[in-house]
């Protein structure tokens, strides 16, 4: 396992004057350990339910690997948690699934001197990875495997004609905005023709194919399309169909309206089990609904649920539904059956956050992804009719030497009456009656919400900040999910209003808990975060003394003319367009009320972002700056709607970290300097591995 370097943790804790006795007795978490963190990123259980195989997401090292995304490695781990490490290195894994005897783990990758990403599989008892089919000239996206394992339906965009670059090359580049988009494609490949190498002829579907999977009898495809390549039509525009196989044809098509999340067939073809949402004002996927595969009839299977549904499972002897909901903090673990809208909690809340079930033939073992509060996700193994769960991986056995603040969720009234909450992290070594600097950290989407699990990351400071004598807390604004439909939905056609409105009472509840010191409150988020953070820095100034909005709106007139889901922010979330209220947009914008900001703000964008145009940054800091406010700008080159890099996301977690010291702890006047003593940091690690 790789391990931050010790001597960089400690040169950057003297450069911050963070380090303590605690500090350097290493029970305490770091900025590197945090950046260094592995985790699951895909499970997978194998037919027998002993074994299940998953990916490993493992960041790069800083200052000693090149800069690029997290390596994605394989392993097995057994029902008695015995890992095995099958693929692993310079390698990203993804898209794994067994074979149906369970001999073999196929997977996606680019390996060797492949020059695009092809099919692999690799077999259980042990040997080298073997490419089992490529595409010529293009990326295999995704892939299902019928149940007899002798096709695969694949899905990928055309190969580019080679006059492409060779046009390119010769400065023919011109760009027609949103227009000759390229569709990802379907094709269908027999594994048993022994002539090789194919070459699959895609089938006649017009539409952008963007996901697909098998009937349990091989006879029909399920198959999900979008008009086009555009985000916007990904969100607001999509549709499942039935397609029969040896006619390459559409069978039946589920009219569903908004947004559409996934689909699975019923293991006796009977049925489809599909997560979308309730109306195209929903603005999340958290519906669950069931489909005849004969009529294309369709119904919520979970009316008024008071949660909001993230994935889905058919056993494979009934049929019966599992199915993870998450309920305000927590997630439980349902089981349901068609002509019913009541179901049993199998796994009830409080055990952990659960995400992506996987489930064997016996339906006696159930994979999952799971994390706590004291650690990201992993592996977990649900067994027998009382689904005793049990944690198979570790991916962090470091985690268990650290020492965790105080975790917990908490509810309260809204002046209003409307109720609100959130996770509140205490300050480690908490003293009651002792008042603490707070972060408020705020989730984006805003049709999103925080769950009492796992919650710290590079931008979002948690356990770290709690180990540096700060409280955290992750507030759920209204209009945030987990509380059903309707709640989701009051923030709509009220930019900035109530929603951030909240913030300020989140904040007033702490204080008036005795925790929080009302003069350091500081905060921060990414996207519509952001934007609660721009706002808190401009409109709700009085109440923030420090803040660091990351990829932030500032702009509700220009945002709406540069962002890729101009259709899903009308729909889901203005309600109108800024043409029928210009004046109402313009004041909903923090950049109107950066005038009588008294708050610092220091600024983060990636650089190359489709969501929320970088420009959105620049005008909030060019209306700060020329009236001499506390205003700093921090672009990140290569970097898109967050930073996905660990070089970017340490570098960002230094700054978050340094900006609220400053200003909550050492009562900073001029702002911080700008620079990051990375070179002798880089120095430090060249000399420890010499």
């Amino acid at each position: 396992m790789k391990r931050p370097l010790q001597a960089v943790k400690h040169a950057i804790a003297l450069s911050f004057g963070v380090l303590s006795l605690n500090a350097a007795a290493g029970d305490l978490l770091t900025a590197e350990e945090l950046i260094g963190l592995q985790q699951v990123a895909q499970a997978q259980v194998s037919p027998s339910g002993d074994n299940v195989a998953f990916t490993r997401y493992v960041p790069r090292e800083l200052y000693k690997e090149k800069n690029g995304l997290h390596w994605a490695e394989l392993y097995i781990v057994d029902d008695k948690g015995i890992e095995r490490p099958y693929v692993t290195g310079e390698v990203t894994i993804k898209n794994i699934h067994w074979s149906m005897d369970g001999t073999l783990v196929y997977f996606l990758a680019k390996m060797g001197d492949d020059k695009h990403t092809a099919l692999y599989q690799i077999p259980f008892n042990g040997g080298q990875a073997q490419k089992t089919f490529e595409l010529k000239e293009t990326d295999i996206a995704s892939y299902a495997l019928s149940h007899d394992g002798k096709q695969i339906a694949l899905i990928a965009k055309p190969a580019k004609d080679k006059s492409v670059k060779e046009l390119k090359e010769l400065g023919f580049m011109a760009e027609v905005y949103e227009q000759g988009l390229t569709n990802k494609q379907l094709f269908v490949v027999d594994l048993t023709v022994n002539d090789k190498p194919l070459t699959p002829v895609a089938w006649a579907i017009e539409d952008y194919v963007s996901a697909v999977q098998w009937s349990a009898n091989d006879e029909q495809l399920l198959v999900k399309t979008q008009p086009s390549a555009l985000i916007d039509d990904q969100y607001m525009k999509s549709q499942w169909h039935i397609v029969n196989v040896d006619k390459q044809q559409v069978v039946t098509s589920f009219m569903t309206e908004g947004k559409l999340g996934a689909a699975e067939f019923s293991h006796d073809g009977k049925y489809v089990a599909i997560l979308g949402a309730q109306d195209k004002h929903d603005p999340a996927t958290g519906r669950l609904y069931l489909a005849d595969s004969q009529s294309g009839k369709i119904k919520e299977w979970l009316p008024n649920h008071l949660g909001h549904v993230s994935d889905i499972e058919w056993k494979k002897r009934s049929n019966e539904l599992y199915f993870i909901s998450n309920i305000d903090t927590d997630s439980v673990i349902g089981l349901i059956k068609p002509g019913s809208s009541k179901f049993k909690e199998v796994v009830k809340p409080g055990k952990f956050i659960a995400s992506q079930l996987s489930i064997s033939d016996s339906d006696k073992s159930i994979a999952l992804r799971a994390n706590t509060a004291k650690h990201p996700n992993e592996v977990y193994l649900l067994r027998g009719a009382k689904h005793k769960a049990n944690r198979l991986s570790n991916s962090n056995p470091w985690l268990d030497d650290k020492r965790f603040a105080k975790q917990e969720s908490i509810t309260f009234k809204a002046k209003d009456g409307v109720e609100i909450g959130g996770v509140l992290i205490y300050p480690l070594d908490y003293k009651k009656g002792e008042r603490y600097p707070l972060i408020m950290s705020v989730h984006g989407g805003p049709e999103s919400h925080d769950k009492d699990g796992w919650l710290t990351n590079y931008s979002r400071p948690g356990q770290l900040a709690a180990s540096q004598g700060y409280a955290v807390f992750y507030p759920n604004y209204r209009g945030s999910t987990g509380k059903g439909v309707d709640y989701s939905k009051l923030g709509q056609n009220d930019y900035a209003g109530k929603e951030f409105d909240d913030l300020v009472e989140f904040k007033d509840h702490l204080v008036n808990m005795g925790l929080v010191d009302s003069k350091k409150v500081g905060i921060t988020g990414g996207s519509y975060g952001g934007y609660a953070s721009a706002w808190a820095a401009t409109k709700l100034t009085k109440h923030f003394a420090a803040s660091v909005m990351f990829v932030g709106v500032t702009n509700q007139l220009s945002k709406f003319g540069t962002t890729d889901i101009s259709n899903e922010m009308h729909l889901v979330h203005a309600r109108s367009y800024p043409w029928d209220k210009w004046q109402w947009y313009l004041e909903r914008s923090p950049i109107y009320w950066a005038g009588q900001s008294e708050t610092p703000l220091l600024i983060m964008h990636g650089k190359d972002d489709p969501r929320v145009h970088p420009a959105q940054s620049m005008e909030l800091y060019r209306y700060m700056k020329v009236q001499g406010k506390d205003v700093r700008l921090v672009y990140y080159p290569g970097e898109g709607h967050g930073n996905r890099k660990a070089a970017a996301q340490y570098d960002y977690n230094l700054r978050l970290m340094r900006w609220m010291d400053h200003y909550l702890k050492n009562d900073g006047k001029a702002m911080p300097p700008f620079e990051i003593d990375h070179k002798a940091m880089l120095d430090t690690a060249k000399q420890e591995t010499e």
